[in-house]
């Protein structure tokens, strides 16, 4: 897995070992990646059951200016530390425009003055049903001082998200059940 775009295209992801995480495919982000291009300078973002980190140092990479990584997995936050310093050195950035919190993401929530732009959701697949609705809905409430923020939230394609209320699914990524695809949510 590399990250596939911008200043630090090229660069090797650790990942976890086992199958407890699943990183995002490379082309999956470069399709997440094409769909946000306009919207990547200066954001600040999310990322969120962030695994390895894929999309928010993809973002990074691409031009947002900073964002925060929640994985309460020590194997997976030791996987992003390695992953951010590798991804900083090679864009030629500060490491203090990226945190990673340790915390479990139904826990967290963001700083006020610090809301992301961008917040990328990929759960394990098993716990969307319970918990997607449920963190769709604090994010809508989180987020509502930002002008137009988007949620990207990967899933298998066989699932549907209803999107908190005043929200809408505005594109789907990705084909047929059981293959990963991404909704995008905006405010209406």
């Amino acid at each position: 897995m590399r990250i596939s775009g911008g200043a630090a295209r090229g660069v090797p992801l650790q990942v976890p070992k086992g199958d407890a995480v699943r990183p995002a495919t490379d082309g999956m982000r470069q399709a997440v990646f094409s769909s946000l291009a306009a919207r990547l300078a200066g954001a600040r973002f999310a990322d969120l059951f962030a695994g390895s980190g894929g999309y928010g140092l993809e973002a990074f990479s691409r031009g947002a200016e900073g964002g925060v990584f929640v994985e309460k997995s020590v194997k997976a936050s030791a996987c992003i530390r390695q992953n951010i310093v590798s991804v900083c050195r090679s864009t030629g950035r500060a490491e203090q425009a990226l945190r990673l919190l340790p915390v479990d993401v139904l826990t967290w929530s963001p700083v006020p003055g610090e809301e992301p732009d961008l917040v990328f959701i990929d759960p394990p697949y098993e716990i969307i049903a319970e918990v997607g609705p449920r963190l769709l809905a604090r994010l809508a409430e989180a987020l509502v001082s930002k002008p137009d923020p988007v949620i990207v939230f990967e899933m298998p394609g066989e699932l549907t998200m209803e999107p908190p209320a005043g929200w809408t699914c505005v594109k789907r990524l990705g084909k047929g059940a059981r293959q990963p695809t991404v909704a995008f949510f905006r405010r209406e």
